[in-house]
This record gives C-alpha cells, sequence and structure tokens, in this order.
C-alpha cells in the first residue's frame, strides 16, 4: 500500500508519520475491543490455544493438546502481590517420544529423563527419594598431567588397582551416608561405582543433560553439587522417581513446594514430532500472555475489521498527506480476512463485504466461519487470540514497513562472473567494478 502511495508522488516522511499515527489508534482500539478474561476460565483459554494451533501440525489433536497446554500454564501460574498473574514457561519443560500416537501426549507433573539406570541390580522405583543432581564424574580422578607408571611385579599392579577400588568405594560410602537414594549425574559413572552404588540399593543415571539437570534442581529443591567431598544432606531434593522399562524414561514427580511440569508429546515419527513441538511451543506462548495480559479478541478476522473501521473514521480528523496512509494502513488490516477467505475457497470480495456490513451494524465480533462460510460471532464460536499478541504485531508490522520506507538507495550487484579484461568497466549505475546505484528513494524499490 506503501507503494501506491509513493507513485501519488506522496513523500516517504508523511507515509511514516500517518502509519505511526495509524499504529497509534489500531492499538487503542485494540484495547477498547478487548474483553477481559479470568486466568482460570479454562474453557476460554483452551478456545485461545486451539485457535494457536489451528492451521499446524497439532491442529489435528488440538483437543486433547489444547487442554495440556492450559493445565501446564496453570500449573506454573502464581499470583502476584498486585493481583496480576505471572507466568514462567521456565518451569514447563517439553520432551518428545516417537513411536506412539499424538492422542497420548500427556502432562507430568515433575520432569522426564530420557535415560535407564546405570547398572542392571539396581531399584526402578524410589517413593519419597532423597536426589543427588551432581554435575562432576563418579570416577577415579585423572592427574592435570601426563604420567607413566612404571611396575615391577604384579603385586604393584594390584595395589593400584586396590587403590582405585578404595578411592570409588570412598566416593559412593559419602552418597550413602548423605542419604541419597537417587543419584543423577551430569558426567559418567565408573563401572566399577555403578557396582557399589547397586550394593548400596541407589538408582542412578550418568550423562544427563546439563538442561535436565537443571528442571530437576526446580522439580525436586535439590543444589547441583560440583564437589562430592561438599555433600550434606541439606543438598539433596525430594521426589518420587520411577523407571519405566517400556517407554525407557525416568519419571521424577517433585515434593514439597518445588513446581515444574513437563509436556511428553508422542508422534509416529520424527517430523510429527517436530511439527507438534512448533505448535505446542506457540500455544504455550498464547495462552501465556493471555493469562499474563487478562484479554482476549474475537478471532477469525473479527477484530481486522472492526479496527480498520474505526481506523477509517479516525483519518477523517487527520490533516494533510498523513490521511491517505491513515486509510492504506486501515486497508493493509483487512488482508487477514481477505486471505482466510481466499484459503478456505470462497471469495475475498464477498466475504469482506459481508464483514464490513455486519461491523457497520454494529456486529464487533463477526468473523469468518472458514468452514462454512458464514459470517458468525467467532468469540461465542470459540476462535479468540490474544489481545497482546494481536497489539504487538501491529506494532512490529508498523516498524518493518516504516524501516523499508527511510531506505534512500539500494545497492545491487552486477555481473559477478566479468572477464578480468573487463575489470574497472563502469557497472548498470556507471559505478566502479560491477556495482550500480538504483534508488531515488523508495520509487526505486522493486
Amino acid at each position: 500500500n506503501a507503494e501506491d502511495l509513493l507513485e501519488q508522488d506522496i513523500h516517504p516522511t508523511a507515509i511514516i508519520k500517518g502509519f505511526n499515527q495509524a499504529s497509534r489508534q489500531a492499538r487503542a482500539e485494540i484495547d477498547n475491543v478487548a474483553r477481559e478474561v479470568d486466568p482460570t476460565d479454562t474453557d476460554l483459554l483452551r478456545n485461545v490455544a486451539e485457535t494457536s494451533m489451528t492451521g499446524k501440525g497439532a491442529e489435528l489433536n488440538k483437543d486433547v493438546l489444547a487442554q495440556l497446554v492450559v493445565d501446564a500454564v496453570q500449573a506454573v501460574t502464581v499470583e502476584a502481590e498486585d493481583g496480576e498473574s505471572i507466568v514462567d514457561l521456565e518451569y514447563v519443560n517439553i520432551e518428545t517420544q516417537t513411536g506412539r500416537s499424538a492422542s497420548e501426549s500427556e502432562l507430568l507433573n515433575g520432569a522426564v529423563i530420557d535415560k535407564e539406570p546405570a547398572h542392571a541390580d539396581m531399584p526402578t522405583s524410589v517413593e519419597d527419594a532423597d536426589v543427588l543432581l551432581i554435575d562432576e564424574p563418579i570416577e577415579v580422578e585423572e592427574t592435570e598431567a601426563d604420567a607413566s607408571i612404571q611396575l615391577d611385579s604384579p603385586d604393584q599392579l594390584q595395589q593400584f588397582l586396590d587403590k582405585e577400588e578404595e578411592e570409588l568405594r570412598e566416593k559412593v560410602e559419602t552418597i550413602a551416608a548423605s542419604g541419597a537414594d537417587v543419584v543423577f549425574c551430569q558426567k559418567g559413572i565408573d563401572d566399577l561405582a555403578e557396582h557399589f552404588l547397586a550394593q548400596e540399593g541407589i538408582l542412578a543415571a550418568s550423562r544427563v543433560k546439563k538442561t535436565d539437570l537443571g528442571f530437576l534442581k526446580e522439580v525436586t529443591g535439590a543444589t547441583i553439587l560440583s564437589e562430592l567431598e561438599t555433600l550434606e544432606a541439606d543438598h539433596l531434593g525430594t521426589a518420587d522417581v520411577t523407571f519405566d522399562d517400556d517407554d525407557e524414561l525416568f519419571y521424577v514427580e517433585g515434593l514439597g513446594e518445588s513446581h515444574g511440569v513437563t509436556l511428553l508429546l508422542r508422534g509416529s515419527t520424527d517430523h510429527v514430532v517436530d511439527e507438534l513441538e512448533r505448535g505446542i511451543g506457540d500455544a504455550l506462548d498464547v495462552v501465556s500472555q493471555t493469562v499474563s495480559d487478562g484479554r482476549v479478541l474475537a478471532g477469525g478476522g473479527a477484530v481486522e475489521v472492526e479496527v480498520a473501521r474505526r481506523v477509517r473514521d479516525y483519518a477523517d480528523s487527520v490533516s494533510g498527506r498523513e490521511q491517505l496512509a491513515v486509510e492504506a494502513f486501515a486497508d493493509a488490516l483487512e488482508l487477514v480476512p481477505r486471505v482466510l477467505a481466499e484459503n478456505a475457497g470462497l471469495d475475498s470480495i464477498d466475504t469482506l463485504v459481508d464483514l464490513r456490513a455486519a461491523h457497520d451494524e454494529g456486529d464487533e465480533t463477526a468473523g469468518l466461519n472458514v468452514f462454512t462460510g458464514d459470517i458468525v460471532d467467532t468469540y461465542d464460536a470459540g476462535v479468540v487470540e490474544s489481545a497482546h499478541a494481536k497489539s504487538q504485531a501491529l506494532s512490529s508490522a508498523t516498524e518493518a514497513a516504516n524501516l523499508v520506507l527511510k531506505i534512500d538507495d539500494i545497492i545491487s550487484a552486477g555481473d559477478l562472473s566479468t572477464d578480468k579484461g573487463e575489470e574497472g568497466q563502469g557497472g548498470p549505475g556507471g559505478a566502479p567494478g560491477g556495482m550500480g546505484g538504483m534508488g531515488g528513494g523508495m520509487g526505486g524499490m522493486m
């Protein structure tokens, strides 16, 4: 739309000024038409999640997945002193697993660790366990410098091995003395140490990812140790720990005041779970923003048509050429319902005319039902969007358009395959080395 105005010899500065005025007015109108939402209104939040998933891989199972998203957000929502709801998505972890249906995805109160017990003789389930998190290896300490040892007899070799065994046994005894029942280690665990841990009845897992260890800290309330010598009972956390042989996963359910949840997304193939993860990630962001902001809008193109109508009314009060830019901004807003109609196989012009007529009659939530082609109250139909996300989108789009309008000249590359004998000849615009200037303001951009 800005290009059309430039062809009418309207200066980019006037267009930028008009776009900024229209953007401010549009965001103000979004505030006016937005509706308050209760953070505990599960049905409405589920509608927000389902709307976000529409058009993505998660759409086929959005009924199940939307509920999981809402439950996850509500599980990590706390109320501040001023009464506002705060959502911390750092306490929501997403894990994926292939080989099962997406409808079997689940929300777990705690962490899911994709590891196996370090030793076959270790227990696989410990209730009310004291959990140790450590990021140093449970192995024989290596010397800082390379060293060679010359042995004169088999007895000396045995003494050397006995010393290593004693060192590993001391490490395991330190762990056992602290009262730890479960150990998650970021580094490796020596085979002999695994054997000693199994003898003590301690469940252990090695090579746990750093991110998983950090999440376990939030779930269990434990402290991540870097030196085993400093281990005390206060450093341990508490949780119910179970290893599932079928899924080959550890389930760690936190106890006490700790909080953290895991969305376990299942799908038939890696491609399916990747698509699910993308859709769920977007839905989590939108729902959490809705809970924090506390406002929603009617979707299906309803808010765009309503805001466009109000911005056009505002344009009448704008003087100068900026008025044309404000009207162009309003026209751009209506691209959303037009594209919705085209994607649904409908006539975009007829649909837009019907939408405008409904809004002129005062129906602020009239939007497009893409399945039937009818104009309906999309808010009642459950097509709901986040007011904060919509406002942010308008702001970002305006900044992007204005950034392009501020470009004064464009430099284009010439023929880079020019023979050496032709070096030094001017390019398309007369610039040396095959580089030419195209420009003269925005009019030079195509």
